[in-house]
């Protein structure tokens, strides 16, 4: 990934890019801002850049993305790079040959191997294991033994430390002390979505970078340029859904088939849509009840997040041409017949709580809670309020 894939972040690259061609890099840097912003990529962007055997001298230069060094740092390989997210503590336990036979070990390496697959073809993916408790204590001193070793080529070691706001106390202050001390040839590169969660004494040793959420113009524009395939309603449709989280633009524009006639995201928000009917015909709540465990049970977390975000946008269309008949600026252009018969047969809905419900039964999803429980709890509170008065 070079700088010209970064989507949107021009003030925070030439920052970096200044840094990087006077070189005068901050020991420490402390990547703030929303969840999907693209932190992490501007992260590996510099591990790259610092490692290319490619690239070319400016400040407005990029990695080649294709070199070995650039393909090591891709799958997480590289001997200068490390990358740090909260992990299970079987996968730190002492020993090779008891981890070898050690069943909690193996199945943990799974899910570990796992992850980084899925961050490999989603690079705004922050991992992090379902088990862990953290970025744990063991982790931070492995890194303490690494920067004591130069870099094996190169002039910098490079740690990367994703949701740095879930440190364990333990793992914070042994990190403080590597950074009140920082050899020489280490670069520490911070990652948060809550900064104000880690210590003022570790926030205090980094310079601190904030990026900003992704417009929804930047977003179209990238993926005309990139994605020129991604046509309307499609491309209006991930762009809105997305909501400034590249996260969830990457894993729409992914799960997307090309073959099909109507894509995974149209199909999967037409799904959406059935549920809501069931849900408002009265003789059919048993269905809609049937419908919301099959898709607790079916779905994946990320479809069920777009699941969620789909009645989420439909009811913004809904609450928009309630309020002005002619607003054309809809989320769903392609469905605008169905929005007015729902703004015209459900005219007082409590739109603002109906949209506080969703957004916390997406936070959840995301969170790893139950999905059964999530949707049958969301599903019991939506009835009444879109049936209100």
């Amino acid at each position: 990934m070079s700088w010209n894939n970064i989507i949107g972040q021009k003030r925070q690259i030439r920052v970096l890019q200044q840094a990087l061609a006077t070189g005068r890099l901050a020991h420490a840097y402390l990547f703030t801002g929303p969840d999907g912003s693209g932190k992490e990529s501007v992260a590996f962007e510099i591990a790259s850049l610092l490692n290319c055997q490619n690239v070319a001298t400016g400040s407005e230069a990029g990695s080649c993305g294709v070199c070995p060094d650039c393909t090591l740092i891709h799958e997480f390989m590289h001997p200068n790079v490390e990358y740090i997210f909260p992990v299970e503590s079987a996968l730190l336990e002492p020993g090779e040959s008891a981890k070898k036979e050690n069943k909690r070990f193996t199945d943990a390496k799974e899910r570990y191997d796992a992850l980084l697959e899925q961050k490999k073809q989603n690079p705004y993916l922050s991992p992090a294991m379902e088990r862990s408790m953290g970025i744990l204590t063991e982790q931070i001193i492995s890194l303490q033994h690494k920067a004591m070793f130069m870099p094996s080529e190169g002039s910098k070691k490079i740690f990367i430390i994703s949701q740095a706001e879930r440190l364990h106390p333990s793992a914070a202050n042994k990190l403080l002390k590597l950074l009140e001390e920082p050899p020489p040839h280490v670069l520490f590169i911070l990652v948060s979505s809550r900064p104000e969660a880690l210590l003022p004494t570790i926030r205090s040793r980094c310079q601190a970078i904030r990026f900003s959420r992704i417009t929804a113009q930047e977003l179209r524009l990238w993926l005309q340029e990139n994605r020129p395939e991604i046509t309307e309603p499609e491309l209006s449709f991930i762009v809105n859904f997305s909501r400034g989280n590249l996260r969830l633009a990457w894993e729409f524009i992914n799960n997307r088939d090309s073959n099909s006639s109507e894509t995974a995201t149209i199909l999967l928000r037409n799904q959406a849509l059935d549920y809501l009917r069931l849900l408002l015909t009265p003789s059919r709540f048993h269905e809609a009840i049937t419908s919301c465990e099959q898709n607790a049970k079916n779905l994946s977390r990320s479809d069920l997040t777009l699941f969620l975000a789909a009645l989420l946008l439909f009811f913004q269309d809904a609450n928009h041409r309630r309020i002005n008949p002619d607003f054309q600026e809809l989320n769903n252009p392609d469905i605008s017949d169905a929005i007015d018969r729902f703004a015209k047969n459900f005219p007082n809905p409590d739109f603002f709580q109906i949209s506080t419900i969703t957004e916390e039964a997406i936070r959840a999803i995301e969170r790893n809670a139950s999905p059964l429980l999530v949707m049958t709890s969301f599903t019991s509170e939506i009835k009444g309020l879109l049936q209100r008065g």
